[in-house]
C-alpha cells in the first residue's frame, strides 16, 4: 500500500466518513472539520501508522496531503 492510499484510510478513520477521497493537493479548506485538532489527530496516527516522528520544523510547513506525504517519504527514506 502506498503512502497516499494508507493517509486516505487515516484520513476516514479520523473523519468518520468513508467516502473522503484525498489527493496531494487536498488542504484543510477542502475537508470540513479539519482544524487544529484534527491536524494534531493526523500526526499522532502518521506517526503511530509510519514508525516515523515528525518535528516541529517538519509540522509547521505542512500545508497540505502533498506536504504529509513528503515529510512521511523522506522520514522513511
Amino acid at each position: 500500500m502506498d503512502i497516499l492510499n494508507k493517509l486516505q484510510e487515516v484520513f476516514r478513520d479520523i473523519f468518520d466518513d468513508e467516502d473522503i477521497v484525498i489527493a496531494r493537493e487536498t488542504s484543510s479548506n477542502d475537508i470540513e472539520g479539519w482544524d487544529s485538532f484534527a491536524q494534531v489527530n493526523i500526526i499522532a496516527t502518521c506517526e503511530s501508522e509510519f514508525g516515523i516522528k515528525f518535528d516541529l520544523s517538519d509540522i509547521k510547513n505542512l500545508k497540505n496531503v502533498g506536504d504529509i506525504v513528503e515529510t512521511i517519504e523522506r522520514k522513511l527514506n
